[in-house]
């Protein structure tokens, strides 16, 4: 009898079929191919990642670490969360990794939320927030942003007796806005302990430092508040995938019987070691940053261009007013070896995302954008 099954049947459940798959930035080596350029004189400003790349000592550990390749890794990662722990003022115990945050995202989905339970999170909040819940089959709740941004009274309005998770992103993917202490507090505060906020804060160390502990000072003091952060920006690990939470003792416990074995490897594991003790990396990353964000918003003005005020290392920048304006002006600037992020699958079509990178790719990608636009 055939195995080949029937061309009406379908794999998957319906909330599995119904995910749409992540798409990230297009690949350098996709774009030369597909327009005939070459690799090296393209820049990506598509994917938030770090124009600096890793920092010496970071590269150094992953290449001594590389010799150990061939045994399993560390499950307990023991000497990285000893070192986050330090870092963020907490016990080792409050400390889950994730490979990437956005694993730590769907652990928190995976722990958390049945069929039964719904979960409230932003319009423009980040894409994975949608597919964690649909992997649940869960019910989201998405509420309307305000200002791009989150709206914090509406989503604690909108809390119900089946919520178990909230996604809050500070600062937010793909708009870049931000949500003050005393708006986050008032909202952790007005949340039923019972429903579990996760505080998605990848781009955290691009604030201001006086920023940094503010979510870490909630933690302390609300047992259902999870911090998610991750070494893919500032600290330029990005295709190691490793990420981090820190949550108390009993939530951190639930998050870590849904993770999965040796989800951080040996090599991710001694790159972010090095990386978090190399803290004048992180300061030259956030330097180069803030300059590179002041002449993108000064190119973007001079074109007349809307956009949204960031806080991370990226802009939402509109770029027309039809439908098919993003796209349309990515794939201009794509046959230009300039790679930017349509933002269509968030609901804006007629922007884009434009990662900040060194002074010489942020005045090749307005030059790029400027010929786009005619």
């Amino acid at each position: 009898m055939s195995s080949v099954p029937r061309e009406s049947s379908r794999w998957g459940t319906a909330s599995v079929r119904s995910i749409n798959p992540y798409v990230g930035g297009r690949p350098i080596a996709e774009v030369a191919r597909d327009f005939g350029l070459d690799p090296r004189d393209i820049v990506k400003l598509a994917s938030n990642e770090n124009p600096l790349g890793m920092s010496p000592a970071a590269r150094q550990a992953l290449l001594d670490a590389a010799l150990g390749a061939a045994r399993y890794p560390d499950n307990d990662a023991f000497e990285l969360r000893q070192a986050l722990a330090a870092h963020l003022g907490v016990d080792a115990s409050w400390i889950v990794l994730g490979h990437g945050s956005s694993d730590i995202l769907e652990m928190a989905a995976r722990a958390l939320l049945g069929e039964a339970d719904s979960c409230v999170y932003s319009e423009y909040g980040f894409v994975v927030y949608a597919s964690a819940v649909q992997q649940r089959a869960a019910r989201p709740i998405v509420v309307p942003a305000r200002d791009f941004g989150h709206d914090l009274p509406a989503m604690a309005a909108a809390v119900e007796a089946s919520t178990r998770l909230i996604y809050v992103a500070n600062p937010n993917n793909p708009t870049g806005t931000l949500v003050s202490p005393e708006q986050l507090r008032g909202f952790v505060q007005s949340v039923p302990g019972d429903v579990v906020i996760v505080l998605d804060e990848a781009y955290v160390e691009y604030l201001d430092p006086a920023l940094h502990g503010a979510s870490l000072e909630l933690l302390r003091q609300h047992p259902n508040l999870v911090v998610s952060r991750t070494f893919s920006k500032a600290y330029g690990l990005a295709g190691l995938r490793i990420g981090y939470c820190a949550a108390h003792p009993a939530l951190a416990d639930v998050l870590n019987r849904v993770r999965s074995a040796f989800n951080t490897g040996h090599t991710a594991q001694a790159a972010a070691l090095a990386a978090l003790r190399d803290q004048d990396f992180v300061r030259r990353s956030v330097e180069l940053n803030r300059a590179g964000m002041s002449q993108l918003e000064a190119g973007i003005d001079e074109l007349g261009l809307q956009r949204v005020p960031s806080h991370g290392n990226f802009l939402l920048v509109r770029v027309g007013d039809d439908a098919a304006a993003g796209a349309r002006v990515a794939r201009a600037m794509l046959s230009q070896g300039v790679i930017v992020r349509p933002v269509d699958n968030y609901g804006l079509p007629s922007w884009l995302r434009i990662s900040v990178g060194t002074e010489a790719e942020n005045a090749r990608c307005l030059a790029a954008l400027r010929h786009a636009l005619g």
